[in-house]
């Protein structure tokens, strides 16, 4: 918890910038914070060092790569104890983009991406077979209306 005290407001535009766009130059990220380049690439590896800054990672439209078919995936376990064999079951379903354990009805809620219904029907015989998983219930999306990154606001606001 100590180390969230070493972020500042410079620190949130700089996040704040990369994640509206992770290809966005240091130069150009320093022009608009008014820090120099060294300063943004210093205040980087220092989030990165804090497990801060994961990584950067493009954001696709799958749609335009075949992949038409985006599910969320409730899955209810046998025993929540079976909760960590059932997770890397499920990370060898390259299908299964994420997984989440949840409260409330479901113990883990995952997004499946897939070309078609045939293949979602594939996907989710799979699925349904991992040991431990009791049943699931699979919500189909229409369409994703809102994709955005969180909004950081200063600190001493």
């Amino acid at each position: 918890m100590d180390k969230i005290l070493d972020i500042d407001n410079i620190d949130l535009k700089i996040i704040s910038l990369l994640n509206e766009d992770a290809k966005t130059p240091y130069t150009e990220i320093a022009k608009k914070v008014f820090v120099s380049s060294g300063t943004v690439h210093v205040r980087m590896k220092k989030l990165e060092d804090m497990g801060i800054v994961k990584s950067a990672t493009l954001n696709i439209d799958f749609s335009k790569l075949g992949y038409d078919i985006s599910a969320f995936l409730g899955i209810y376990l046998e025993k929540s104890s079976l909760y960590d064999t059932v997770i890397e079951s499920l990370k060898e379903i390259a299908e299964v983009v994420s997984a989440y354990y949840t409260t409330g009805n479901y113990s883990i809620f995952a997004k499946i991406i897939c070309r078609d219904t045939n293949h979602l029907r594939l996907v989710l015989d799979k699925i349904q077979k991992v040991e431990g998983i009791d049943r699931t219930e699979t919500l189909i999306v229409l369409e994703e209306s809102i994709n955005r990154p969180i909004q950081f606001f200063d600190k001493e606001k």
